[in-house]
This record gives structure tokens, C-alpha cells and sequence, in this order.
């Protein structure tokens, strides 16, 4: 006999919720009511994408960095506060996170 079997004979009337389903629908960053700047830069003549103004901690804002380098397939790092993806990928970022919720703003060209 396991523990929920012996559960069930000590609250018969009892319904046990699925916890399952709650997880789920819960999003998997911080969010934030203030966008996230999506800006573009050259360093050392090659194009990199940063995005700042995201206000969550530090292991949000690794988990973010790891979906996007995993979801674009390029190289980028989590330095002071700022999330710098390797290339011009702007749009794509863009989509990425207004598909996860976040509102973004576009700055520069």
C-alpha cells in the first residue's frame, strides 16, 4: 500500500488537484512591466545584439541567455546587467520574446 492509497482511506471525499497543469502555465522568466531595448553595435568591426533593461536575477537572466543562443544557434554571454548575442539578429530576438511575453523596444536602425 503507498502513500496515496493510504491517503485515499484516510479522505475518502477528498478530490486531489493536478499540479501538473499549474507548472506549466507558468512562464518560465521573470516578467517585467518596463520593455526589454533591443539595440544594435559593432565591437571590433562585428555585429553584436544587446538587449538591456531586463530586471530579473541572475539565474534569469542565464536561462534567458542560454534559450536565445540556443534558439538563434550563435555564441553571446550575460555581462553587467546586459544579454550580448554574437550577430544581427534583432527581429528574430524580437519575436522570440513577445512570443514569451515580454514587450520589447527597438532602438537604433
Amino acid at each position: 500500500m503507498d502513500l496515496q492509497d493510504q491517503l485515499k482511506n484516510l479522505f475518502p471525499d477528498h478530490v486531489p488537484e493536478d499540479t501538473g497543469e499549474l507548472e506549466k502555465e507558468q512562464s518560465a522568466y521573470w516578467m517585467q512591466e518596463a520593455p526589454i531595448i533591443c539595440k544594435y553595435e559593432k565591437r571590433k568591426g562585428k555585429p553584436v545584439t544587446i538587449l538591456e533593461g531586463y530586471t530579473g536575477a541572475d539565474s534569469d537572466f542565464k536561462k534567458l541567455t542560454k534559450d536565445l543562443k540556443s534558439y538563434l544557434s550563435v555564441g553571446g554571454s550575460y555581462k553587467n546587467d546586459s544579454i550580448i548575442i554574437q550577430g544581427d539578429y534583432r527581429d528574430k530576438i524580437m519575436q522570440f520574446l513577445k512570443d514569451h511575453g515580454f514587450s520589447v523596444k527597438r532602438v537604433g536602425g
